[in-house]
């Protein structure tokens, strides 16, 4: 059993809990990090009893909270933000305040703690409005909305202390994760949760735009893979830069609520027969989003066993057990 300690920011979120799971389940110290903001207690319920688990309830844009936190990690795995493009174009003050701020913060403590390896959560809509396919590391366009803008300073601030400091870090560009906890409710929810939760309880899911939009989904396991592999490489090449995680295939909405259909009428045939609704696009939203994971596979040695079929039918069994 190893004694080094990592912190994970976001512990309650959906990805930092299953992050927290997973890392206490191989023996580290763990440190969780949640101001619950839109992470939930009992995503880490699970946890509190172990020996091996502390939780710090904290805003990541306090660094006394930061400086508390990251003291004696030698690994930390940055989940925290605020997510969502729409709550972005919505509030984009709290957006900046929390990504921005907040990660300089996780900066500075891991820098003056001296921390191995930061690994940080980047985003794909640092892409923008570029129209190339599939996406690839170092050729992004402009950002199209306040979430993307956050998420691509965050790049450059690392950048920054890995140049002016020596902090190691590696940005992981997630592609529209998705499964187990991922919440189906509230304005921001992800479409994934969002459609099966419809489709589960009879009513018509509702697609922005005309379906035709098309994402990399990546599920959740093949994101704790990335994480654990960017936190362990000793490669020269990993101590600064900037990965795509994902599968490395794209889905238009319409296919997605189709195979959804698929899947759940198994067992309840009348949900095949649900209507699909359409409504507008949303803002900010880029029309089409496929990932290159050739640099991830290189530096890290990134292999994602989990296709979004795999993926969706192990989302379906856990939101039938806990919807």
């Amino acid at each position: 059993m190893t004694q080094d300690k990592i912190l994970i920011t976001g512990a309650a979120g959906f990805i930092g809990s299953n992050l927290a799971d997973y890392f206490v389940g191989k023996g580290y110290v763990v440190v969780g990090l949640d101001n619950f903001s839109t992470g939930h207690f009992k995503n880490i319920q699970q946890l509190k009893e172990k020996s091996n688990f502390q939780f710090i309830e904290g805003d990541i844009r306090d660094m006394e909270v930061c400086v508390k936190a990251v003291k004696g990690c030698r690994y930390v795995l940055h989940q925290a933000a605020l997510g969502s493009v729409p709550r972005s174009i919505k509030d984009p003050i709290t957006t900046n305040d929390v990504n921005i701020s907040g990660f300089l913060n996780i900066l500075t403590a891991c820098k003056n703690e001296e921390v191995d390896k930061l690994v940080y959560a980047a985003s794909s809509s640092t892409y923008g409005d570029s129209k190339a396919l599939p996406k690839v590391e170092d050729q992004i366009g402009k950002p199209l909305s306040p979430y993307a803008i956050t998420k691509y300073v965050n790049e450059l601030y690392a950048d920054v202390f890995y140049k002016t400091y020596g902090l190691k870090s590696i940005g992981l560009r997630y592609f529209n994760v998705f499964g187990r906890r991922q919440d189906p409710n509230g304005a921001y929810a992800a479409v994934i949760p969002k459609f099966i939760a419809h489709l589960m309880n009879r009513k018509s899911p509702i697609i922005n735009g005309d379906g035709t939009f098309s994402r990399d989904f990546t599920y959740i396991d093949n994101v704790i893979q990335a994480n654990e592999l960017a936190m362990l490489s000793t490669q020269e090449e990993s101590n600064n830069c900037v990965l795509n995680i994902a599968f490395g295939e794209r889905t238009t909405i319409s296919d997605l609520v189709q195979t959804l259909k698929d899947l759940l009428s198994r067992s309840t045939k009348s949900i095949q027969n649900l209507k699909i609704n359409y409504g507008p696009n949303r803002e900010g939203d880029v029309p089409h989003s496929l990932a290159s994971i050739q640099k991830a596979k290189d530096v890290i040695g990134y292999d994602p066993q989990y296709s979004l079929q795999d993926g969706l039918k192990e989302s379906i069994k856990w939101y039938q057990d806990n919807l």
